[in-house]
């Protein structure tokens, strides 16, 4: 039986897209992926068709580590719009409830902003990608469906109030610091039931995912520029190394015997002079020759335990 190859080139790395809105990270994720002719990408964590900013696309190999990236913290910039309550709790849903918010004042709303710092409870929106049965829950929520949903732990490490234009619908520019699994238009939609009025998030821009900021980003049109102008080869030193996702992990580097063994899918002794961060969840692996090999978890006795490896 023949196997079908996988069209396109074999690149392995991380490029960072600065999504413009209005269109879904799969979209995203297909055109990037069609531009650099790559036969191999995913996304780390999707972003609404109406947020903006950085989007780590995996290549190849590195698509291996970007469960880690899923997992790591996130920063955004948003705008709160309050008096208005729509059921997606954005401004691309319909409005179902408005109410005048003239009322409020800087104080009032700031003091409201200070009770969603640190550990929180938060109930996932039916217009999230959460899945139940294999399905998302904004399919259901577009049949109409009402799917129960348990209020979840997040932690919310900064929350900032950086504008407030008052009116009957006011306005709040607002940045947030927060764990994975933290849902901005449910920061907004609770920050209206507390305030009394109602809100939605009209604004979302992502500023950071793990270690990665907006500002090491690049648009689609400006990947489309490259691309036109000398080809999907040229688009290649906008890749960051396959380790750049757990670049914050710390670095073991083996012998050549010891980095085969590891290969083989074998636990080998820590190197000599390696001192182990008690709290790093995994450690990355080098050769001698500087090459990456992948990560291997510390072991009790001593040991580093293959977890994720690289294609040599």
């Amino acid at each position: 039986m023949s196997v079908r190859r996988a069209r396109g080139r074999a690149l392995s790395g991380t490029f960072l897209l600065d999504k413009s809105t209005g269109m879904t990270s799969n979209h995203a994720l297909q055109r990037v992926k069609r531009l650099f002719d790559a036969n191999k990408a995913g996304h780390t964590g999707s972003l609404d068709p109406l947020a903006t900013g950085v989007l780590p696309i995996c290549f190849g190999e590195a698509t291996k580590f970007s469960q880690y990236l899923l997992e790591s913290d996130k920063s955004y910039r948003s705008t709160f719009s309050l008096g208005v309550q729509t059921d997606t709790g954005d401004c691309d849903g319909v409005v179902t409830d408005a109410s005048d918010a003239s009322a409020l004042t800087l104080e009032t709303v700031a003091a409201a902003i200070e009770t969603f710092r640190g550990p929180i409870e938060q109930v996932p929106s039916m217009y999230s990608a959460l899945k139940h049965r294999g399905q998302p829950l904004y399919k259901y929520a577009r049949q109409g469906v009402e799917i129960e949903r348990s209020a979840r732990p997040v932690y919310i490490y900064d929350y900032q109030l950086e504008s407030f234009t008052p009116g009957a619908t006011a306005l709040l520019e607002v940045y947030i610091k927060c764990s994975k699994g933290t849902y901005v238009r449910s920061l907004a939609e609770d920050l209206g039931v507390l305030l009394g009025c109602g809100a939605h998030v009209s604004r979302l821009h992502r500023t950071s995912a793990g270690a990665f900021s907006d500002h090491q980003s690049t648009c689609l049109e400006t990947l489309q520029a490259l691309h036109e102008d000398a080809g999907s080869a040229a688009l290649d030193r906008l890749l960051l190394p396959v380790d750049a996702a757990i670049a914050d992990r710390p670095v073991a580097i083996l012998d050549a015997r010891a980095a085969a063994l590891l290969l083989q899918g074998r636990a080998v002794l820590l190197p000599e002079g390696f001192i182990p961060d008690l709290e790093a969840d995994i450690v990355r692996i080098f050769r001698d020759d500087e090459k990456f090999l992948g990560v291997a978890k510390l072991t009790d006795d001593g040991y580093l335990a293959p977890s994720r490896l690289v294609s040599t």
